[in-house]
């Protein structure tokens, strides 16, 4: 076998047979797991028999760690700078209840080797700040390096806590649902969906030259209810493409199998996170239970994707529950799913003897964030280390965003969980480290060479690329598009905050007055055409909103609680400047294009009649569209989604139950809606907004 190329920074190097080995515990001869020769299987027998029970427990458990360069002045930090020695008190952070210690003593005392990765730094501090870590790691007495996951860094968004923690360093894409329009586009002119692979090969290469080495990534959940505030980040509601989507996804970003050059993949939100009550999401108790109201559902549209990324490194469970008496029974290959009304992390039946015994997945179950604190839903009469016991017996292997130790090593020691089932965990766990050759060549990066790495990605240009192709031309009354040369063009945009409004309409001017052809006007009055662009916002991540979460483009808005009390809501500052700012180009002969950017599946039924042309954006650039509108680029991309026709085919009655199913996909809802209405909306030119739809010129 070739030499690997070996590094140490706190151990030695010990040669055997003119060989050169990693001396990791520091005894001064070879042990099986340093002996990069053998076999992985044997390599992590080895390691796990000279593990300690506290070794184990650390294994078993993620938390974010933050690095040291956001550390306010004076306050502790490590090696330079780049590692965080701060004391954080309880009760800091949403997820976790416990106080976060400093990153040396996490490492040393508490045995985390799993941490999420969440700061925005370059390529070049962010591999530092790895190498650092492992530096660490490699210190202590079994030398176990650690590995950091990172929510997705290649699209672009708004920074959200948990799900776009990240971004703009690395090569920037639409926002999932913009490629997955991109795709079905590049599918409907008879190509295939070699978007997904492109993506994924050119992030592999960003993430590895940053030592990130683990995507909590990517979402093959279905879209099957509108009002789920997850849809952003997901690929639509077309099962087909979504499962396209996860083993190309697999493939680029893992390879054949996981090797030195992956970036191994973290599935979510197993068996699906779609089927949402009304569209409560399970970050609050409102959103608790999964609903299959449909015959067949469950294996018909939510289980594709998953089914596709079964080579995945790892999957994670959706912290929701069943909820039996809200839905009918589910059938995978013909036999009933026994539901039990727990959490997805705490479900034996469907990790054990549905993902692993029938489906083969081989890989480990990483939970979501905070199951055994806050959303631990079907479990909360537990005790936490009694949590800790449901979880890891039901088949997770580790416990998401939790640096909780204590509990998880009482429910070993009270015998509520073996010592078989804490190796098994251990032995998935330290496999994937072996495989990704975290022990051997690529405990660390060449840190000075990431920014350069980064910078030549072909990402940047394939992104350009896909941000064109994202953009869905909807609607093009009388041929509005594309517009003639020299047309005097105004532009603005709304926002659900002003201040972002204000920032966002001058990056759109700048941006869409260096495309060719445009001509940026400042008044609305003195331009042809006017491009008005929205972009809603509704709800909150982490609370429920008062009544159901709101998909019209309104500003306080007066809306019924699901208790019966008022409240206003509003999804864009400004919405009735802009309908005016329409309808007055409309008077003038002004042709007025409408921008969406879909973060949801919008109701835009007192929207569309104001547009001349209509488009769906995707958090796509905003020189894409204005290439589009120019005539640069012909508009290709369809959509992912089916908006809803009106607030009638979403309504929901006062038993809670939704008009049309909460476990469908809107293209296929039809079917279930009482005779004569239609889910999907309807232009005043025909155009049928279903998935896939979607005009060019």
């Amino acid at each position: 076998m070739k030499q690997p190329k070996l590094e140490v920074r706190a151990k030695q190097l010990i040669e055997v047979d003119g060989l050169k080995f990693k001396d990791l515990n520091g005894n001064g001869k070879l042990d099986p797991y340093e002996d990069w020769r053998l076999p992985y299987a044997e390599r992590v027998k080895d390691l796990v028999s000279q593990m300690n029970l506290d070794e184990k427990v650390g294994m078993m458990l993620i938390n974010t760690r933050f690095t040291g360069y956001q550390v306010p002045a004076g306050e502790p930090t490590s090696h330079d700078g780049i590692i965080d020695e701060r004391v954080i008190e309880e009760g800091t952070n949403i997820f976790a209840k416990r106080k976060i210690w400093p990153t040396t003593h996490t490492i040393n005392e508490l045995h985390l080797r799993h941490f999420i990765l969440r700061d925005n730094y370059s390529p070049t501090k962010l591999a530092r700040w790895n190498n650092a870590m492992n530096e660490i790691c490699e210190a202590s007495r079994l030398g176990i390096p650690c590995i950091s996951t990172s929510n997705p860094r290649n699209e672009n968004a708004e920074f959200v806590f948990g799900m776009n923690d990240a971004m703009g360093v690395f090569s920037t894409f639409p926002a999932t649902m913009g490629i997955a329009a991109a795709v079905l586009g590049e599918k409907a002119l008879g190509k295939d969906g070699q978007i997904f692979s492109d993506f994924a090969q050119a992030a592999r290469i960003e993430w590895n030259a940053a030592g990130i080495r683990k995507g909590y990534m990517y979402m093959a959940d279905v879209v099957t209810d509108p009002r789920w505030q997850r849809t952003y980040g997901t690929f639509g509601e077309d099962p087909e493409l979504i499962a396209d989507a996860m083993e190309r996804f697999v493939d680029g970003f893992q390879g054949d199998e996981l090797s030195a050059e992956s970036i191994s993949l973290t599935t979510k939100h197993f068996p699906g996170g779609g089927p949402r009550e009304n569209g409560f999401d399970p970050h609050y108790k409102e959103g608790k239970w999964n609903c299959y109201l449909t015959p067949g559902s469950l294996e018909k549209y939510h289980l594709p994707g998953f089914l596709a990324a079964l080579k995945s490194g790892s999957f994670m469970p959706y912290y929701s529950a069943p909820s039996i008496s809200k839905s009918v029974v589910q059938k995978i290959a013909g036999q009933d799913v026994p539901f039990e009304e727990v959490g997805f992390a705490f479900n034996w039946y469907l990790l054990e003897e549905v993902l692993r015994r029938r489906f083969g997945f081989k890989g480990y179950v990483n939970s979501d964030s905070g199951i055994t604190d806050n959303m631990c839903w079907g479990v909360e009469e537990l005790s936490i280390p009694e949590r800790f016991a449901k979880a890891i017996n039901a088949g997770t292997d580790i416990v998401a965003d939790t640096n909780n130790a204590p509990d998880l090593k009482t429910a070993i020691e009270k015998g509520w969980i073996s010592m078989e089932r804490v190796d098994e965990a251990n032995s998935r766990l330290l496999l994937e480290m072996f495989q990704l050759g975290l022990f051997d060549e690529r405990t660390y990066v060449d840190a000075e060479a990431a920014d350069e790495i980064v910078a030549n990605s072909p990402g940047w240009e394939k992104a350009k690329e896909v941000h064109r192709k994202s953009v869905v031309l909807m609607k093009n009354s009388n041929q509005t598009l594309p517009l003639a040369e020299g047309t005097k063009v105004y532009v603005q945009m709304w926002h659900k905050k002003p201040e972002t409004s204000a920032a966002k309409t001058a990056e759109a001017r700048e941006q869409i007055g260096a495309v060719p052809g445009l001509v940026i006007v400042d008044q609305p009055e003195d331009a042809d055409a006017l491009f008005l662009m929205v972009d809603p916002q509704s709800g909150d991540y982490f609370n429920a909103t008062p009544g159901l979460l709101e998909l019209t483009i309104c500003e306080n808005k007066p809306l019924k609680a699901v208790d019966g009390t008022e409240y206003t809501e509003t999804t864009v500052s400004g919405a009735e400047e802009f309908r005016q700012m329409a309808r007055d180009g409309r008077a003038r002969g002004q042709k007025v294009i409408i921008s969406i950017n879909y973060s949801l599946a919008w109701i835009i039924d007192d929207i569309e009649p104001l547009a001349d042309a209509l488009i769906g954006s995707f958090h796509s650039f905003f020189d894409a569209q204005g290439e589009v509108i120019a005539g640069k680029f012909k508009p290709q991309g369809k959509l992912p989604i089916t908006p809803p026709a009106s607030e009638a085919v979403i309504a929901v009655d006062e038993q809670g139950v939704c008009i049309s199913p909460n476990d469908v996909p809107g293209y296929d809802k039809d079917q279930y809606l009482p005779v004569g209405m239609s889910y999907a909306y309807t232009d005043a030119d025909g155009n049928v907004y279903r998935l896939g739809h979607g005009l060019t010129y």
